[in-house]
């Protein structure tokens, strides 16, 4: 039986996240129809993680156990023919039998675009989070180093998924503005449900003059969700890189 790992890129814009739901329509179930057309057996697809409803990636990866006997230098385009032209998968590999998508993930990378602008632009509806007010970029860059480190991150999550610990590590926490678009850049060991998206609103607060870069620590240690900013719709969001030994590192770094 081999394993094999994909490497994905989707617009999240019209799914219901990565996870297969009951009734709507999920990144992860559309990917294991269309495997299991080529495969011609039941595929059990598994992800690097969660994205929620409207959420992109730049680089997924997922894993599957199939006794088919396609190339793997043609598995990706012999998937997307099965695609819709929202979906691709960009790369595949053989990957060792303890391969596990989740599991054997060192690190992940989410961006964060803000068109700081008080005029729209239509081109970007549903990729970017239009956001009127001016936010001060000096402000906004302390208060992101503040979150830098290890932590416990309970401050900056959402209720809805059990976990063991809130303590997290973010290597890197930076915002960075181009033209109109501001991107911060969130990579860490692990990532509570809407960690980021809640950082980042922290950041904007932190930004607009709303709690000051300096308290940033003291939160954290308080842990109490309503002192800090609020989650950031969706679409503003991207899974942007994954990080792992082996097989799977080499395909998810290539350009």
């Amino acid at each position: 039986m081999r394993n094999i790992a994909l490497r994905i890129r989707y617009d999240g814009s019209k799914y219901h996240g990565w996870q297969v739901q009951k009734n709507d329509v999920s990144v992860c179930a559309t990917v294991q129809a269309a495997l299991e057309r080529i495969c011609e057996h039941p595929v059990k697809l598994t992800g690097c993680g969660r994205t929620d409803a409207g959420v992109h990636a730049l680089r997924y990866c997922a894993n599957f156990r199939t006794d088919c006997r396609i190339p793997i230098d043609c598995f990706a385009l012999a998937v997307n023919t099965r695609l819709p032209d929202d979906i691709a998968v960009v790369d595949a590999a053989e990957v060792p039998e303890d391969f596990n998508a989740i599991s054997s993930c060192i690190k992940k990378e989410y961006i964060y675009k803000i068109y700081n602008s008080n005029i729209r632009d239509p081109f970007l509806r549903d990729r970017v989070c239009f956001y009127p007010k001016r936010l001060d970029m000096e402000r906004m860059q302390a208060a992101a180093l503040a979150f830098e480190g290890t932590h416990d991150f309970a401050a900056v999550r959402s209720l809805g998924t059990e976990t063991k610990t809130t303590v997290r590590t973010v290597y890197r926490c930076r915002a960075e503005k181009e033209g109109d678009t501001i991107t911060v850049s969130v990579c860490a060991d692990g990532f509570l449900y809407n960690m980021c998206r809640a950082i980042v609103g922290t950041l904007v607060y932190a930004a607009c003059g709303k709690l000051e870069p300096e308290d940033i620590p003291r939160l954290l240690e308080i842990g109490d969700r309503r002192l800090t900013g609020p989650t950031m719709p969706p679409q503003g969001l991207y899974l942007n890189r994954v990080w792992y030994d082996g097989p799977a590192g080499e395909m998810m770094r290539k350009d």
